[in-house]
């Protein structure tokens, strides 16, 4: 047969060998160069230099959104945080917060006052006049930044929380400062370095100032002899004088822009309404007209009023005349009886409060009236009581602005005189805004 044959055989061992032997061949030569790649490999990596350790990894910074407070589809987030910041601070801004103003606009009245002393003064009022007018732009416009950021404050608190503005109207001592926006604004309008008496803008201002006084003085006035748990024996209390220093105010602006009449009415309401809630408060007919401790700077309006009623008759006859000094002699009585009974505003000295803002502005206007004296009388003595005054009342008002700015963290306390609603509030921190919000947006969500 084909395949038994002899050389066949031969033929297939033979091919066979030539296989295994390429074979051998082919795996001695990878094994080679794969042990010289590995010694190449194992010297050249002696010769490098050790790998450093991997840096730790930067610290993270974990941000956490509460889900309650902002969502990304909420767009009442932020408006909910706006309210929880800004509807405390107006629920405790009353109307007794314009002291700060009132005491302002009438220190800059003053440095205007002093600052252009008239021709022939006497040495006292050349030295008083070394004021410089860049300090008293400093301060006019401090007094009117100051007085517009409380006025849109009490405008918003009108319109959010008129029922806290019916508590102060209802209240026997809040009322009273209902005047007082007016009143500084008055102040500030007359101390103005910008324009007379006798422009147009001056008069549109003097209207916009003067009437809330007006309806205010229906509106008060009106009850003290018409309603019964309303009547003047009853409610009248110190603060009740600035309801007549009101009309004085607005009769001397009325005068300096010639408007005679017009002062006159002012004049003859503050003056008749004056005498008499001053004898009332004499009598002291109502346990009513005592003021609690901590509102007992407020006794100083009893200074306030006939140095008020004084300038206002200066300006109106054209002259410090009889009518004025009588004025004037009678504040300063009231001013010497006040100042030597001390331990009648101990306990209001205790701690800060915005009360303490009624000690400047009586005494400024007591310093503003003391100098209309001294350029009548022209007497040492009265120029020398004048000088003693008026820095008296500029170092009263920058320990109370330094005082103040001291203790910014309690000007708004939680405890309110005209809103008892606001007593039960705590005070105003990140915290409570925080929680707040929280719990409207829980409000929110469970309606929905």
């Amino acid at each position: 047969m084909l395949h038994d044959h002899p050389l066949r055989s031969s033929i297939n061992i033979t091919t066979n060998n030539m296989l295994w032997k390429i074979l051998s061949n082919t795996n001695k030569h990878s094994s080679r160069q794969s042990t010289t790649t590995a010694t190449y490999m194992t010297t050249h990596d002696k010769h490098l230099p050790s790998p450093s350790p991997p840096p730790p990894p930067p610290p993270q910074i974990e941000l956490v959104i509460d889900s309650t407070i902002l969502k990304p589809d909420d767009h009442d987030g932020i408006l909910i945080v706006i309210k929880g910041l800004v509807f405390p601070v107006l629920t405790r801004c009353h109307a007794g917060y314009f002291r700060i103003t009132l005491s302002l606009c009438c220190q800059a009245l003053l440095w205007k006052t002093l600052k252009d002393p008239p021709e022939n003064a006497h040495a006292y009022r050349r030295m008083l006049g070394v004021f410089p007018s860049t300090a008293f732009l400093l301060l006019w416009s401090l007094s009117l930044l100051i007085l517009a950021s409380l006025s849109i404050l009490y405008i918003l608190r009108c319109a959010l929380f008129s029922d806290m503005v019916k508590s102060e109207y209802l209240n026997h001592i809040g009322v009273n400062y209902l005047f007082a926006p007016s009143i500084s604004w008055l102040l500030l309008l007359q101390s103005a370095p910008f324009f007379t008496p006798k422009t147009i803008y001056y008069l549109l201002l003097w209207w916009v100032f003067v009437v809330p006084i007006f309806v205010l003085d229906v509106k008060i006035y009106g009850q003290w002899f018409t309603k019964g748990k309303r009547i003047l024996s009853t409610v009248a209390n110190p603060a009740s004088q600035l309801s007549v220093v009101g009309n004085f105010v607005g009769a001397r602006a009325a005068a300096q822009m010639g408007w005679k009449e017009s002062a006159m009415v002012m004049f003859a309401l503050g003056m008749i309404h004056y005498l008499v809630v001053f004898v009332t408060l004499y009598q002291r007919m109502s346990e009513n007209n005592c003021l609690p401790a901590m509102l007992r700077p407020v006794m100083f309006l009893f200074i306030a009023a006939p140095s008020m009623a004084s300038l206002a008759w200066d300006s109106i006859s054209g002259t410090f005349d009889f009518s004025s000094k009588m004025l004037f002699y009678l504040s300063l009585f009231l001013f010497l009886s006040l100042i030597t009974r001390p331990n009648l505003f101990k306990k209001s000295m205790k701690k800060f409060n915005v009360v303490w803002w009624a000690y400047s502005y009586p005494l400024t206007v007591l310093a503003l009236a003391s100098t209309e004296y001294a350029q009548e009388t022209k007497s040492s003595i009265a120029h020398l009581l004048m000088l003693l005054l008026s820095l008296l009342s500029v170092m009263v008002s920058i320990v109370l602005m330094v005082y103040t700015a001291l203790n910014t963290n309690i000007l708004l306390p939680p405890d309110d005189l005209y809103g008892p609603s606001v007593a039960t509030m705590g005070p105003i921190t990140i915290s409570s805004v925080s929680s707040t919000v929280s719990s409207n947006s829980c409000l929110e969500s469970s309606t929905s």
